[in-house]
């Protein structure tokens, strides 16, 4: 945590700091990602006076993201501490009463469930898990505290050596796999096992396990008015493996753990919500037609009769979120809008009224400029988000008259004096086909547009994704060494509506490359670009289109291809998700569509490429395994193209989650394009 005493001395003139006059300009480097911080997890009280979040930091020590929660006051902006500590906590839920305040934490070296007292800042360790606990979820009667565990199987072991002599070191028995899914980008391999839903005494004690079966059970918890049945989502079919969107809402009693489905469609049925008079449910789901982008729409059943209405209807978007209101006649939704996150009121009864709150949601992608975003509301309306903006990470903002009110300033200590990139809107339409393209040109500090400056294009993965005006330190690091930086959402994109996702639909890579040549095309118009510096980069799907457009132009001077997919056969075959990816991304397995699967594999256009290229990947990396970046470096060298591979150990897909990584991503990166600079008389 930053050195609070020594900001409120200097803020307090008790200290005189030196006055360093300056002529050069203070800009961002890598190292300051250890001083970023931001909000999340917001939770506002009934009386809507005061918001509980956990504020993350970076610590340096341990190269970890960690977090405390705090409390702001939503009139006064004054910030107090919950609880400290160089550890994490996480996951805040108020009980009903507003007097307590449940939470994990990792203080005790895994993770349990706590409680703080707030009238007394007392907290109490309530559990002595062996797993993780997640979604904690308080009953309204405040007696129980809900969530969800893995529990442990029994590991399949057919084989048993025999003729061990005692004392005898031999090797680590051999592992026995028969799951379909058997490892996970960020888990590594899997354990047997089941997610399960567990209820606590708010006064500690033994959890009660609920659910006990073969199916993982759990996501969001909600529970019913009278505290005797929770709702949940799970994927609970026969056939769930090669069905992996199939779930469906659930409820279960807590005094039998009788479970009864309440709904039931081929499609993806979550995120149950009781509305306060407890007569509906609220949910998200979609029909599933087997597409790369569903529209995930918000449906009300009422619990008397079983009746059914979709209340999102003529919103071309897909929700994320919802909420009631505290009279059970709205819900607030969140979603995606050109590259914005949007809140609005949306009627429990009227499909077509709808009104925008706030478009300023931002969240925990600090790193690249995704769009995100959290919101709380309290019983007497008042509604709290995660704003953030190009300029700054997520912070805690009040909707007051649709307008954005800052209660917290997280980063204006570390960025203040910071000179930062400037961030345009860029609209452009494509060479493909015309269709208008959204992006975001990023502005070295000190930019004169009377100079040529180089230029970065930086795609974003997914592919069905979206970027947008947010802070990103991966942007504002490529600006502030000097270079325009272009960041565009191409079609197949998320946030345009159903049809502009779906023109990737089984075509992918395909006119996105267009797109994003398109941008590249009109930003060079403006004429502070030069051409002759020219350099492209993206991770996951943004490094498949890097390593797809060095097969189509020889235009770039370098390019760096961030965890990759390369061959669609291979990546199919070796990728965690893989019942997924065959299904909702081809029209068909590998060996019977071979054809297909090669047509979009840039490994088929390797021998185009003369562009010199890095390959950077997680060494842990099971959702776009290394193995595919392996291909294309040998590939590369086989053509005799200049390449090198940059491997980050122990590293998963979220290389960023070790802030260190993240530091060596955007410098290798960097370097790699400095290499490549064109040179200029007198230089060595």
């Amino acid at each position: 945590m930053k050195n609070v005493m020594l900001t409120f001395l200097l803020m307090g003139g008790l200290i005189s700091p030196t006055i360093n006059a300056k002529t050069e300009i203070d800009v961002l480097k890598s190292e300051n990602i250890f001083d970023i911080e931001y909000a999340a997890d917001l939770n506002i009280s009934k009386d809507g006076k005061i918001v509980y979040f956990v504020r993350h930091f970076m610590d340096i020590q341990s190269d970890r993201k960690l977090g405390n929660i705090w409390s702001v006051d939503t009139k006064t902006g004054n910030m107090l501490p919950v609880t400290t500590g160089d550890h994490l906590d996480y996951n805040p839920v108020l009980s009903a009463d507003g007097k307590k305040l449940a939470f994990i934490s990792t203080r005790s070296g895994k993770p349990q469930i706590y409680v703080t007292w707030l009238a007394t800042g007392n907290t109490a360790k309530l559990t002595n898990l062996v797993s993780s606990p997640s979604g904690l979820s308080w009953s309204p009667d405040g007696k129980y505290i809900a969530f969800s565990m893995f529990v442990p199987g029994k590991p399949k072991s057919p084989v048993n050596l025999a003729g061990k002599p005692p004392g005898a070191k031999w090797a680590d028995p051999a592992i026995y796999i028969d799951d379909v899914y058997y490892r996970f980008d960020g888990g590594g391999y899997r354990s047997p096992g089941t997610s399960e839903i567990f209820i606590l005494s708010a006064d500690g004690g033994t959890p009660r396990q609920l659910t006990n079966d073969e199916f993982d059970n759990g996501g969001e918890l909600s529970w019913g008015k009278n505290s005797e049945v929770l709702y949940f989502s799970a994927n609970r079919s026969e056939n769930r493996d090669f069905t992996p969107l199939n779930s469906d809402i659930y409820s279960i009693s807590i005094k039998d753990s009788l479970i009864t489905q309440l709904t039931e469609r081929d499609g993806p049925d979550g995120s149950p919500k009781i509305s306060p008079n407890g007569k509906y449910l609220a949910y998200i789901g979609f029909d599933d037609k087997r597409k790369n982008y569903d529209n995930a729409k918000v449906y009300i059943k009422q619990l008397s009769d079983g009746e059914t209405i979709m209340v999102s209807e003529g919103l071309d978007r897909s929700i994320d979120r919802i909420e009631w209101d505290h009279k059970s006649r709205n819900l607030y939704i969140q979603y995606d809008d050109k590259g914005k996150t949007i809140l609005a009121l949306q009627s429990a009864r009227t499909a077509d009224k709808r009104s925008i709150l706030s478009d300023k949601l931002g969240g925990q992608s600090y790193g690249r400029p995704y769009t995100s975003g959290e919101f709380s509301v309290s019983e007497n309306g008042k509604v709290v988000i995660s704003h953030s903006d190009p300029m700054r990470p997520a912070d805690i903002a009040i909707i007051e008259n649709k307008q954005s009110k800052l209660l917290t300033h997280l980063n204006d200590d570390a960025l203040g004096h910071k000179t930062l990139a400037k961030i345009e809107e860029f609209w452009f339409k494509s060479s493909a086909d015309g269709k208008d393209i959204q992006g975001w040109i990023a502005y070295p500090p000190g930019f004169d547009e009377t100079k040529k400056y180089p230029m970065v294009l930086e795609i974003h993965g997914g592919p069905v994704t979206a970027y947008g005006p947010h802070f990103s330190m991966e942007i504002q690091l490529f600006a502030a060494a000097g270079n325009v930086v272009l960041y565009l959402n191409p079609r197949g994109s998320s946030s345009y509506g159903a049809n502009f996702a779906h023109t990737i639909d089984k075509n992918y890579p395909s006119q996105d490359y267009d797109d994003l040549m398109s941008g590249v095309d009109k930003l060079i118009e403006k004429g502070f670009i030069d051409t002759e510096q020219l350099f492209i980069t993206g991770g996951s799907g943004g490094g498949t289109l890097t390593a797809w457009s060095i097969g189509h132009t020889q235009r770039f001077a370098a390019a760096v291809v961030a965890k990759p997919v390369i061959n669609w056969f291979s990546f199919v075959l070796t990728a965690d998700f893989y019942p997924f990816f065959y299904q909702y991304w081809f029209n068909g397995k590998p060996w019977d569509n071979l054809d297909e699967y090669m047509k979009y594999s840039p490994i088929s256009y390797v021998g185009n490429v003369t562009t010199p290229t890095m390959l950077l990947t997680g060494e842990s990396d099971h959702r776009t395994p290394i193995s595919e970046s392996e291909q294309f470096y040998q590939a590369l060298k086989l053509q005799g193209v200049e390449s090198a591979m940059v491997r980050i150990p122990n590293a998963s897909h979220s290389i960023y989650r070790k802030p260190s990584n993240l530091m060596a991503k955007v410098e290798y990166i960097l370097w790699w394009f400095e290499q490549h600079k064109p040179k200029k008389e007198g230089d060595s």
